[in-house]
């Protein structure tokens, strides 16, 4: 697979969870996953299982319906960008909300090393409050 299938792999599967299967399949073990400051989720987590707890766990509890739709995607030789709209639902206040979204992604040999988000974070904290 290129690298831009690989990613295209982690969105456009029929189910999330098929995305979810396909991302641990393309993940380096060390992975370095960046949610952007003023996110909800913000940080950087290191590993799968720190970023399954930390940001798909709760985006998962939290939320209804909340995903990203990707728009296009820009590939060259080691990384991949991802950009489109992120949509959801927070369970708490019953707010919807869309913000634009960016996905740095960085590959070698395959494997998926490093994820960055860029995000209008002042959309998703609007919804939470």
């Amino acid at each position: 697979m290129t690298n831009l299938e690989i990613i295209k792999s982690t969105y456009e599967g029929k189910t999330s969870e098929e995305n979810g299967k396909n991302l641990a399949k393309h993940v380096a073990q060390n992975i370095s996953w960046t949610e952007a400051k003023g996110f909800p989720y913000a940080g950087t987590y290191i590993g799968l299982e720190s970023v399954t707890e930390n940001v798909f766990m709760r985006l998962g509890s939290e939320w209804i319906d909340y995903k990203f739709t990707p728009e296009d995607y820009i590939a060259n030789e080691n990384k991949v960008v991802a950009y489109g709209t992120y949509s959801g639902t927070y369970k708490k206040t019953n707010k919807y909300f869309e913000s634009r979204v960016a996905h740095i992604w960085k590959l070698s040999n395959g494997k998926i090393i490093s994820f960055e988000q860029f995000v209008d974070s002042k959309l998703v904290n609007e919804a939470i409050r």
